[in-house]
C-alpha cells in the first residue's frame, strides 16, 4: 500500500516526518518496506512567467520567448509548443538542470537562436502521457517558485506492507486510523456533500441479485450529462505519487476513491446498459467474456458476473467489461458500489490470473458500512469534475446487512496472556480509538466490533489489539513458570517430544537436518518411480513444480542433496522428519499422513580437518545409523532382508524390528542418482514413525549390572563362496548359546582376485568376544571356546576357516 504523507494529513494533523511514521507503524504491524520521494526528479523546475512569445524568424513551429523565472533577468528560451503564449505561467527547467528521463539542459542555439533553458510539457516532467503541449500552471504561481511548492505535490509517499488480514489498512483512511490511534490524534474526515438534481426525474436502475449468498450488497446512483475531460491537476498528481496513471475525471475518480476509503467502485456507460437494468448472478459454463483490458475471458459457473439484460458487462470486483467502457462520448454514467463475498472474487481472479486493485480489496474483505457513503462521495467529486448532475434516487439491494459481531473481553485475560499489567482505562482507550464500542462492566466487557474491521470476531483478537498499541517490543521477556506433575511421569510423552527427541538424536550423531516443502511435483515422483495411484494433486499450486503432496520424503532430500553439490559440499549426512501424505477416502480429510524419519549419506565419511584414510560411506554406515536409531529407542537390533524391488533403490533391504517392517534403506539408483549430480554412491533410507512410536512405547527397559571383568576377543576369519550371507553366520553363532561368548560382529569382508578359474570366494573376518561374570577368563579357555566355534562353523555351514 503506497501512502501519501500529505493526503494522510488530509485525515489527521501528524505533524512528524516520513521515517518516524514508518518505524510507528511497523511497531504496530504494519512493516514499512520503503519511503518514496516521486518527485525528486522535478525539485529544481521553477515557475516562469512568459512575457513575450514571438514567432521564430527561421521557423514555422518554434517560438522564441522572454520568460521571468525569478532570476533578476530575462531567459530567452525557444519553445515549439503549439499552445505557448504570452502572459502563461509555466514550468521552467533551467540551464545545468535534469529531467526525469535524464536529460540535463544546456545552453543552446536553435535555429540561431539562443536558448537558456526549457519550457516543459506534463510528460517532460513525469507527471502524465500529455505531450500535446506545455504544462500551463495556474496564473496565482508566483514566478520563480519552484513547481513542486506551488502544486502542492507528494514530496513523501510510504510503502507500507499490509499483512492479509488488515485489509482496512489498504487505505488512506484505514492508515490514518492507525496513526490517529498511535499517536493520539483526532481523526477527522474532510466533508464532501453529495447535491442531487433536485428538479430532474428520479433515476434508478433496477436490481436483481440472483446469487445473494455471493453479493451481500449492490448499489448505484445515475450521473448525467457529464462531460469526459482531464481530472483537475491535484487529483492527476496524487494519482500518479501513488502509481497510477491518470486517464479521465471518471475513471480518476474511482481510484481516488478507492486508494482513499478502500471501497472499489466501476462506472459503466449507462446508454449501453441494455435493458437499464444491472443483474448479479453466476456466469454460464464456458461463457465468453472480453473484459476492459481487451482480452477474451471463458468463463465457468463459479465466476460471478455482474449483467444487464442480455450479457455480462463486468466481472464483479476483478474487472469491468469493454462493452460499457466509459469513452469521451459517454454522457450518462452508472456507478456502481458493491460488497461481494471474498471467497468468490479470489477465486476467479487467480483462474485467470487476473489481479487487480479492486480485487485485491474485494478478497480480503471491505467496510461494507461504508460502502454507499464512498458511493456518494465519488458522486459528488464526479459531478464537481465533469459538470453533470447527480439523479436522485438510490438504487439498491442489500440480502445480507452487516452484522458486528459482539466479543466478550476480560481486562485480567488480556494481562494475563500478555504478561503485562495494563490498566482498565488504557484498554478502553485502545479498543474505542479502533472504533469498537463498548459496554463496561466489572470482569468483563461486551465490545462491538467495528464495520471496517472484519478480523477482529474474537477476544484474543482483543487481546492482540492492545497488546500491539502497547507495544509488544516493550514487554520485557520473562520465561514462564513450567510446572512439572509427577503424578503423569509415567504417561506416554506426547507426539511432539517423540519427534523432539528423535530431532536431537539426530544432531547429536552429527547429522544434519533438512526441512522441506511438502509440495513436490508429479514429475518429482514420476523420475522416482513412486505409483501414480494415492497422490494427491492440489488444485491451486504455488507453481507447477509443487503441483502434489509428496508421498515419500526421497524427492525433498534428493533436491537438497543437489543443491549442496552445487554449493561444493564434499560429504552429506541429513536427516527429515516429517509426513508423507497418501489419498484416503475413509479419512475425514481424504488424506492420511504418516510420520517418516528419512536419513541421506554421501561423499566422504570423515570430515576434511581430521587426518584419516579418505573413505566414503557405504552400507555399513547407514545400516550403523539405523541400528543406533533402534537401541535409542531401547528397541532390538534390526533384522534386515533383501527387498526383491524398489522403485528407486539398489541394492534395497527391508528393515524388521520385532518382526514388523518399519522402512527400507539402500542405495540410490546410479542412473537416478547422476541426475542430482552425484558421482559418489548416495545411502538414503526411510523409516516409518507411527510404527517405531508404538514399538517404542511397548518397548520395556530392563537394567544389568555393568561388567567387572575384562573381556578377551579373538578374530575367526570364514571363507566360504558369495551365496552366504553373514546372517547366516551370526544367527549360527547366537544359536550356539556358549556361556562365555559375549558378542560377535563382522569386521571385515575380503574377496581376493584370482586367475578367473578359480570359484569366487569371500573372506569374512568376524571378531568374538569372550567374557565370564565372576572371574577373568584364562588365554587356554578362550581359545578352547574359538576353537569350538570354528568347529561348529565348519561342520554346519561347510565354511574353511
Amino acid at each position: 500500500m503506497l501512502l501519501s504523507l500529505s493526503w494522510l494529513r488530509e485525515f489527521t494533523p501528524y505533524e512528524g516526518d516520513a521515517e518516524a511514521l514508518g518505524d510507528r507503524l511497523t511497531m504496530l504491524g504494519l512493516e514499512l518496506e520503503d519511503i518514496q520521494r516521486p518527485y525528486d526528479a522535478i525539485s529544481a523546475i521553477v515557475v516562469g512567467h512568459v512575457l513575450e512569445c514571438v514567432r521564430h524568424p527561421d521557423s514555422d513551429h518554434l517560438h522564441c520567448c522572454k520568460v521571468d523565472a525569478g532570476q533578476g533577468e530575462l531567459l530567452d528560451i525557444v519553445c515549439g509548443a503549439p499552445n505557448v503564449a504570452a502572459g502563461q505561467k509555466v514550468p521552467v527547467a533551467l540551464v545545468g538542470s535534469s529531467l526525469p528521463d535524464g536529460t540535463v539542459i544546456k545552453k543552446a542555439k536553435l535555429r540561431g537562436a539562443p536558448s537558456f533553458g526549457m519550457i516543459c510539457s506534463e510528460r517532460e516532467l513525469g507527471l502524465t502521457e500529455d505531450h500535446s503541449g506545455i504544462m500551463v500552471l495556474p496564473e496565482n504561481a508566483p514566478a520563480g517558485a519552484r513547481l513542486v511548492d506551488v502544486l502542492d505535490l507528494d514530496r513523501e509517499v510510504l510503502d507500507i506492507s499490509i499483512t492479509p488480514n488488515r485489509a482496512d489498512c489498504l487505505s488512506v483512511l484505514g492508515l490514518a486510523r492507525e496513526a490517529a490511534l498511535a499517536f493520539n490524534l483526532p481523526l477527522t474526515i474532510p466533508d464532501l456533500p453529495l447535491h442531487l438534481d433536485a428538479d430532474g426525474p428520479e433515476a434508478v436502475v433496477p436490481i436483481e441479485i440472483a446469487a445473494p449468498e455471493l453479493c451481500w450488497l449492490y448499489s448505484g446512483r445515475v450521473i448525467s450529462e457529464i462531460k469526459v475531460a482531464p481530472s483537475p491537476m491535484r487529483v492527476r498528481h496524487r494519482l500518479h505519487a501513488v502509481g497510477v496513471r491518470p486517464i479521465s475525471n471518471i475513471v480518476d475518480v474511482t481510484n481516488y476513491i478507492l486508494f482513499e476509503c478502500g471501497q472499489p467502485l466501476h462506472s459503466f456507460d449507462l446508454d449501453k446498459l441494455r435493458g437499464g437494468r444491472i443483474v448479479v448472478k453466476p456466469a454460464r459454463e464456458g461463457e465468453k467474456f472480453v473484459t476492459l483490458d481487451g482480452q477474451e475471458r471463458v468463463l465457468t459457473g463459479r465466476d460471478l458476473c455482474i449483467r444487464d439484460a442480455e450479457r455480462p458487462v463486468g466481472l464483479a470486483g476483478v474487472m469491468g467489461g469493454l462493452n460499457t467502457e466509459i469513452t469521451d462520448q459517454s454522457r450518462n454514467v452508472f456507478l456502481e458500489s458493491a460488497v461481494f463475498r471474498p471467497g468468490t472474487i479470489r477465486k476467479t481472479s487467480r483462474r485467470l490470473g487476473l489481479s487487480s486493485e479492486a480485487s485485491y480489496r474485494f478478497e480480503r474483505g471491505i467496510d461494507q458500512q461504508r460502502t454507499v457513503w464512498a458511493l456518494d462521495r465519488a458522486c459528488a467529486m464526479m459531478a464537481a469534475f465533469g459538470g453533470g448532475v447527480v439523479r436522485r434516487g438510490l438504487s439498491i439491494v442489500e440480502p445480507r446487512p452487516f452484522v458486528p459481531a459482539r466479543i466478550a473481553f476480560r481486562p485480567a485475560r488480556a494481562d494475563a496472556l500478555l504478561g503485562v499489567r495494563l490498566s482498565p482505562e488504557f484498554d478502553e482507550k485502545v479498543l474505542t480509538g479502533m472504533g469498537c464500542a463498548v459496554e463496561k462492566s466489572n470482569d468483563a466487557w461486551l465490545v462491538e466490533q467495528p464495520s471496517w474491521r472484519p478480523d477482529l470476531t474474537r477476544e484474543a483478537d482483543l487481546i492482540e489489539e492492545v497488546g500491539r498499541v502497547h507495544g509488544l517490543d516493550t514487554i520485557p521477556p520473562v520465561l514462564p513458570p513450567v510446572h512439572l506433575d509427577l503424578a503423569r511421569a509415567a504417561e506416554p510423552e506426547s507426539r511432539y517430544a517423540f519427534w523432539l527427541r528423535l530431532k536431537h538424536w539426530g544432531a547429536g550423531l552429527g547429522l544434519n537436518e533438512a526441512v522441506n516443502y511438502s509440495f513436490v511435483g508429479h514429475k518429482d515422483l514420476d523420475q522416482l518411480g513412486l505409483p501414480g495411484e494415492g497422490r494427491i494433486s492440489i488444485m491451486n499450486p504455488l507453481s507447477a513444480e509443487q503441483d502434489a503432496l509428496r508421498t515419500a520424503l526421497a524427492p525433498g532430500l534428493l533436491q537438497d542433496l543437489r543443491n549442496n553439490l552445487a554449493q561444493g559440499a564434499q560429504g552429506l549426512r541429513l536427516f527429515e522428519l516429517a509426513h508423507i501424505f497418501e489419498a484416503d477416502p475413509a479419512s475425514e480429510t481424504t488424506a492420511r499422513e504418516t510420520g517418516m524419519l528419512g536419513i541421506l549419506l554421501y561423499g566422504a565419511r570423515h570430515d576434511a580437518s581430521w587426518p584419516h584414510v579418505e573413505a566414503d560411506m557405504d552400507y555399513a554406515d547407514l545400516k550403523g545409523v539405523v541400528e543406533h536409531l533402534l537401541h535409542f529407542l531401547h528397541l532390538p537390533a534390526p533384522v534386515c532382508r533383501q527387498a526383491e524391488e524398489h522403485p528407486f533403490l539398489l541394492p534395497c533391504v527391508d528393515v524388521l524390528a520385532e518382526g514388523r517392517r518399519v522402512g527400507v534403506m539402500g542405495r540410490v539408483k546410479p542412473a537416478l542418482a547422476e541426475d542430482f549430480h552425484a558421482r559418489k554412491p548416495v545411502w538414503l533410507a526411510e523409516l516409518n514413525l507411527e510404527l517405531l512410536r508404538e514399538l517404542y512405547d511397548k518397548a520395556v527397559v530392563r537394567f544389568t549390572p555393568l561388567p567387572v571383568y575384562p573381556p578377551v576377543r579373538r578374530d575367526i576369519t570364514v571363507m566360504a563362496g558369495p551365496e552366504l550371507k553373514v546372517s547366516q553366520v551370526l544367527d549360527h553363532l547366537a544359536g550356539l548359546k556358549l556361556p562365555l561368548l559375549e558378542e560377535a560382529v563382522l569386521v571385515d569382508c575380503f574377496e581376493p582376485g584370482g586367475d578367473g578359474n578359480e570359484e569366487p570366494a569371500r573372506n569374512l573376518t568376524f571378531r568374538l568376544t569372550f567374557r565370564h561374570a565372576g572371574r577373568t577368563l584364562k588365554d587356554a579357555e578362550v581359545d578352547k571356546e574359538r576353537e569350538k566355534v570354528a568347529d561348529s562353523l565348519v561342520r554346519t555351514l561347510g565354511v574353511r576357516i
